[in-house]
């Protein structure tokens, strides 16, 4: 998605965009978060958006660093948070070539790679590499493609929220949609969204330097996907996958 996206969606992005941070139940984000935190550290909040984390983070690091594509959500993000001094701001694009932003001891990337376009996904992966020095963490978490396909599944079979799920009529909207999936691009509210295989995001990691060290789901509940999920529906649930990843 493009800077105007986000720009256009700031002032709702509460209400409208997916709250990762408390979604996580099992606050697996956290621990791994707490586990490298350190006031010697700083750490890069890459996608930041209006600072959800930046309680989490600021802290538990030295110095937090704030990076998101909108201008108009590190606004919103400042306002919310005026008390955390550590923390600076940086409007940048990580799609952009020629994208720089200082380099820091951790960081995390929660849900932040969800553009559609490879050219810019690619983009955006060889960017991280400026972002974390040479030994450090990087925590990402992003929409499970695996998840997406079960879910798909488990809708069709047991026809749940089926007026939601209409079957598609439309032959060039169905052929789209199937060649988006083949890039793993799933549509959230009609938007192409980015969604990954655990091990296609183990191998751009490698690509870029990085070694996936730990790979965890973050789970969530069954109403996250449906309306009106039955009863009886709860494991496996659906997920995002988390992966902790060195870099070389």
């Amino acid at each position: 998605m493009k800077r105007s996206y986000w720009e256009k969606i700031a002032p709702t992005y509460g209400e409208e965009i997916f709250d990762v941070l408390h979604n996580d139940k099992k606050a697996l984000i956290r621990a791994v978060i707490n586990k490298y935190a350190s006031k010697n550290k700083t750490v890069i909040d890459i996608g930041c958006a209006i600072g959800k984390w930046l309680p989490v983070l600021s802290p538990a690091f030295m110095k937090v660093i704030a990076v998101d594509i909108s201008k108009k959500n590190l606004e919103i993000a400042q306002q919310l948070y005026p008390q955390y001094k550590n923390v600076e701001y940086l409007r940048a694009d990580m799609s952009g070539k020629k994208t720089k932003v200082p380099a820091c001891d951790f960081g995390i990337c929660i849900n932040a790679i969800l553009t559609p376009s490879q050219k810019d996904r690619d983009i955006f992966f060889q960017s991280l590499t400026a972002c974390i020095k040479k030994g450090g963490r990087i925590i990402i978490t992003i929409p499970s493609l695996e998840s997406h396909l079960l879910t798909s599944i488990i809708q069709q079979q047991y026809k749940i929220d089926k007026n939601l799920f209409p079957a598609e009529k439309n032959g060039k909207e169905a052929i789209r949609k199937w060649n988006n999936v083949r890039q793993g691009n799933a549509d959230i509210d009609e938007v192409p969204h980015k969604h990954y295989l655990k091990e296609e995001l183990q191998f751009l990691l490698a690509n870029e330097g990085f070694i996936a060290e730990d790979f965890q789901k973050i789970e969530y509940d069954w109403t996250t996907e449906f309306h009106k999920p039955p009863k009886w529906l709860k494991e496996p649930k659906p997920w995002d996958w988390m992966v902790v990843a060195k870099k070389l």
